[in-house]
């Protein structure tokens, strides 16, 4: 599968959308050219996960839902192979134990030196905005005792909506800050409130990166108000 990663990045893939979105980045030099990192980006549109990995000068897996790994006939196959040829790495998201194991599969991927992807969110945002962050990412970066990258996706929820097939012709940007060292908070992974503050300190700098209006309530109750507010209508 990491044969077939640099192959959709530099011949199949990787071309192509360059030719559509022309993507623009900045701070590029704040990706460490070796050691572990965790990248926490913001999360618009469902090509965020291939559209970065495209741009930067290593490979990265990301958290990814399970469903994506799921699907039946032609189509679950073809979505499974991509995903898994894309560095990205199924997670159960239904809380508890499943939690557990995600922040275990991440830590063998920091474990490994590799940089890993995570949207602190937790899924995408329905409208754009910027949503509270989830603390299982505080808990990996002190116990993987790494710094955070904070990354910015621009419009990419413009260039490929939700729900929409086919993307849109537009330029998207994508906008990397400056490494956070959390080393001062090591041995407090176990103090939610150590955990609260870091998360908020990272959203605090996606908000700055991107631009987005922050929203200090989880995405998924946001969006489950939206879709019973459309469906009382």
């Amino acid at each position: 599968m990491r044969a077939f990663y640099w192959l959709l990045k530099y011949v199949v893939v990787g071309p192509f959308l360059r030719r559509v979105y022309r993507p623009w980045v900045t701070g590029i030099e704040h990706i460490p050219k070796r050691g572990a990192a965790i990248l926490a980006s913001n999360h618009l549109s469902f090509i965020d996960s291939v559209l970065l990995p495209i741009e930067l000068p290593r490979r990265i897996s990301f958290l990814a839902k399970a469903e994506y790994f799921t699907g039946k006939g032609l189509k679950g196959w073809a979505v499974r192979t991509f995903m898994l040829a894309t560095g990205q790495l199924p997670i159960d998201r239904s809380g508890g134990k499943a939690s557990e194991a995600a922040l275990v599969t991440g830590l063998q991927v920091l474990g490994r030196g590799e940089l890993l992807g995570i949207y602190p969110e937790g899924t995408r945002s329905h409208d754009g905005r910027l949503y509270r962050g989830r603390t299982g990412i505080a808990r990996m970066v002190l116990e993987g005792q790494v710094p955070v990258i904070p990354v910015a996706m621009i419009d990419t929820e413009k260039a490929m909506p939700i729900g929409s097939r086919l993307p849109k012709v537009r330029r998207i940007g994508i906008v990397i800050g400056e490494p956070l060292d959390f080393s001062r908070f090591a041995g407090l992974e176990g103090d939610r409130f150590i955990l609260r503050s870091i998360t908020d300190e990272i959203m605090y700098e996606l908000a700055k990166l991107s631009g987005q209006e922050y929203v200090d309530v989880y995405a998924s109750s946001a969006k489950g108000a939206a879709s019973r507010a459309a469906a009382a209508r």
